[in-house]
């Protein structure tokens, strides 16, 4: 995917559409994920309308935890998926921010491994 390290950085055209693409490809993650917590949440929590919903998978995503109000009682159904969808949040959250970062961090250790030809 990315050039080996005996071979030339790549230009900065390159590594700035690098760059673009894995934020479009992390944005588009989180959209999905955003839209299966709000459809489950939607689903499960007939308390909940769409911006309750919204919410509670945002807060879920970012690892910020539920908000949660003591009127609301939630099935055994709703309590699986909330459980469901804070474990794959967690790992999409990583997992996004690892798309995120990785051409910036094989940028720095191909500067820092290039070979210097004058020596």
């Amino acid at each position: 995917m990315y050039e080996h390290k005996r071979q030339r950085l790549a230009s900065r055209k390159v590594y700035h559409q690098r760059v673009g693409k894995n934020i479009f490809i992390s944005i588009m993650i989180l959209l999905v994920s955003l839209g299966i917590g709000i459809a489950g949440y939607y689903a499960t929590v007939p308390e909940f309308d769409f911006y309750d919903s919204l919410l509670n998978a945002s807060m879920i995503l970012s690892g910020m935890g539920p908000v949660v109000e003591d009127r609301i009682e939630f099935s055994n159904t709703a309590k699986i998926f909330a459980s469901m969808y804070a474990l794959f949040s967690g790992v999409t959250f990583l997992s996004m921010f690892s798309i995120l970062l990785a051409p910036i961090i094989h940028r720095f250790f191909h500067k820092m491994h290039m070979e210097d030809d004058s020596i």
